[in-house]
C-alpha cells in the first residue's frame, strides 16, 4: 500500500528510456557539436601564471595531485564560464552541483558586497540581522515543523551536526546509512558514505551500517516493477534494523534523491515508509538535502516531491548558490526541545557567518523572484526529460535516463540487455578510458559535463534558458557517439 504512487508529480520522476520498459516520441535535436558564444579577450600569459601557482602550491581533494591538469577559469557568468584562451563552456555540472542560480548574479553579488561594507563578520552568539533574516526563509520552505536552523560551513559539518543531535536525542549510537551515497568527506560523514570515497577513511568503529537503499536499474532485491523494489527494499531496511536492534539504532540518514551516487529518484511510498519504519522504532529520520535541496527537484526541497517530513534536514550548496560557504540542518520541534535546557554540545566559529548569510538571502529572494523553482521544473518536465529520452533512442550506450527538475543522469553501458556499465565500478587509468573520452568530446564541443562512474548527470543551474539546454544537449548528443563506440 505504501509503495504505490497517490501523487502524480511523481508519475514521471524516475522513467526509463533505453531499457525498453519506456520511451518519449521526441523529435530528435539537430546536431550542433559546437556552442557559438561570444568570448572574453585571450590571456593565456595570465592562464600560465595561475596554473604554475596552482600547481606549486594548491593540494587539491579527492586527487593524485601529480595526475592531475586542473583548467585555469579566468572568469563565469549565469550558465557559462571561460578559461584564459578564450574558450567558453556551458556548465552542466553547476559547479559542484551548486550554482542554482548560475554565477555572478548581480543582486547576490551586490548583497554580499553591501553586507561587507556594513558588518563583515560578527561571533555566531549574538543575534544579527542577516543571520536571523536567512533562517527566517529557510524555515518559511522546510516542510513540517523544521522550524529551527542550525548553521554550520557546508554539507559535511551539517551532517556531523545532524547525527550528534540524533545520538543525543536518542541515546542511542548506530546510524543506519544506504550505500550509493554520499554524505560529506569529514570524519563521521565519510563513514555514513556508502560510495567508495569512504573506503580509505573507514574506520569501522564509528556505529555506521549501511543498506540497500531502491535502485530498480540495478535491484538488489531481483525487482522488475516500482512497486517490488519499494516494498523489498522497506523489507530489508527493517529486517537490518531488526538485526541490529532497534534500540540501538538512533538515526536512519537518506540523501532525499542521491546525487553523485547516481540521481536514483525513489519510487512512490518508499521515503514515506522509511518515515514509518523509524517512528515505529523510535529512530530520528535524517534527509540529506545538500544537493537535492534549493530548487534542484523543482520543488524548494524534493522531500516535497514525497511529501514527507524528516526530523532532521541537512543543506548546504544551493541556499546561497555557494557564493560564499554554508551549511545547515533544519530541525524539528521534538528535537530542538531535547536541548532546551540540556546545552547542545556542539558549535561553529564561522556558524552563520554574516556575508554567507547576507547571501542566503538574496539568493532565496531572487529564487522566489524570478520563478527559479519553477523554471526546474517547466523545463526539466519539458525539455531535458523528453529531450535525454530522444537521445537514449539515438545512442544504444545510453541504458537508463532518470531524473526530475534540473537533476538528471545518464547510465552509460556496453550492453543494454546485460546492463554491463561502460566501465567497471569505481573504475580508473585505462579501465576508465571511455568515459574519459566521452567527457573530453563534451569539452572540445564546449560543454563542461558532470562525470561520474558509468554516468553523466545533467545538472545545469537551475535559471538555465531552454535555449542553452538545447545547445548543450546537441553537444551532449554529439559526445555520446564517442561512448557508442564502446558499446558491444
Amino acid at each position: 500500500m505504501r509503495c504505490q504512487s497517490t501523487d502524480p508529480r511523481l508519475d514521471n520522476l524516475s522513467r526509463n528510456a533505453a531499457d525498453g520498459r519506456q520511451a518519449a516520441d521526441v523529435t530528435a535535436l539537430s546536431p550542433a557539436p559546437t556552442l557559438t558564444r561570444m568570448t572574453p579577450q585571450p590571456n593565456p600569459e595570465a592562464g600560465a601564471a595561475v596554473k604554475a601557482a596552482d600547481r606549486d602550491h594548491v593540494f587539491h581533494s579527492w586527487s593524485a595531485q601529480d595526475l592531475i591538469d586542473p583548467l585555469a577559469v579566468a572568469g563565469a557568468q549565469g550558465s557559462y564560464f571561460w578559461d584564459y584562451d578564450g574558450r567558453r563552456y556551458l556548465d552542466f555540472s553547476s559547479g559542484l552541483v551548486y550554482t542554482n542560480i548560475g554565477y555572478q548574479h548581480p543582486e547576490v553579488v551586490a548583497a554580499i558586497q553591501e553586507q561587507a561594507a556594513r558588518m563583515t563578520t560578527f561571533a555566531p552568539a549574538f543575534a544579527i540581522e542577516a543571520r536571523s533574516e536567512a533562517a527566517r526563509l529557510i524555515a518559511e520552505r522546510t516542510p513540517g515543523d523544521l522550524d529551527k536552523i542550525f548553521f554550520t560551513n557546508g554539507g559535511a559539518d551539517a551532517v556531523e551536526h545532524a547525527i550528534r543531535m540524533a545520538r543525543l536525542h536518542t541515546g542511542r549510537p548506530k546510524v543506519l546509512s544506504a550505500y550509493r551515497s554520499y554524505h560529506g568527506g569529514t570524519q563521521q560523514a565519510v563513514n555514513i558514505t556508502g560510495d567508495p570515497r569512504r573506503w580509505a577513511s573507514d574506520s569501522g568503529t564509528a556505529g555506521v551500517v549501511h543498506f540497500w537503499a531502491p535502485y530498480l536499474y540495478r535491484s538488489r532485491f531481483y525487482a522488475e516493477t516500482e512497486e517490488q523494489e519499494c516494498a523489498r527494499a522497506l523489507e530489508h531496511l527493517e529486517t537490518t534494523i531488526a538485526f541490529e536492534g532497534p534500540s540501538t539504532v538512533a538515526a536512519i540518514i537518506l540523501e532525499t534523491i542521491p546525487g553523485t551516487a547516481g540521481i536514483m529518484v525513489p519510487p512512490p511510498g518508499y521515503l514515506a515508509g522509511v518515515r514509518e519504519l523509524c517512528d515505529k522504532y523510535g529512530i530520528v529520520f535524517v534527509l540529506d538535502e545538500v544537493m537535492a535541496g534549493f530548487g534542484r527537484t523543482g520543488e524548494w526541497f524534493a522531500a516535497d516531491l514525497f511529501d514527507v517530513t524528516p526530523d532532521l534536514l541537512t543543506f548546504a550548496k544551493g541556499v546561497n548558490s555557494g557564493y560564499v560557504p554554508l551549511g545547515g540542518v533544519a530541525i524539528s520541534g521534538a528535537i530542538a526541545e531535547t536541548f532546551g535546557k540540556r546545552p547542545y554540545p556542539g558549535g561553529l566559529t564561522y556558524s552563520g557567518h554574516p556575508l554567507a548569510c547576507a547571501a542566503a538571502v538574496a539568493t532565496i529572494n531572487v529564487m522566489a523572484a524570478e520563478g527559479v523553482v519553477e523554471n526546474a521544473a517547466r523545463l526539466g518536465a519539458s525539455v531535458v526529460g523528453p529531450e535525454l529520452r530522444a537521445l537514449a533512442e539515438r545512442h544504444p550506450s545510453v541504458g537508463e535516463v532518470r531524473g526530475v527538475g534540473m537533476f538528471w543522469a545518464l547510465e552509460l553501458v556496453r550492453n543494454r540487455e546485460t546492463r554491463e556499465p561502460l566501465v567497471p565500478y569505481n573504475a580508473a587509468g585505462e579501465a576508465n578510458a571511455p568515459m574519459a573520452a566521452f567527457a573530453a568530446a563534451a569539452k572540445a564541443g564546449g560543454l563542461w559535463p558532470f562525470v561520474n562512474m558509468n554516468r553523466t548527470h545533467v545538472v545545469p543551474p537551475c535559471t538555465i534558458s531552454e535555449a542553452e539546454l538545447k545547445e548543450g544537449l546537441a553537444v551532449l548528443d554529439a559526445a555520446l557517439s564517442v561512448a557508442d563506440e564502446h558499446v558491444e
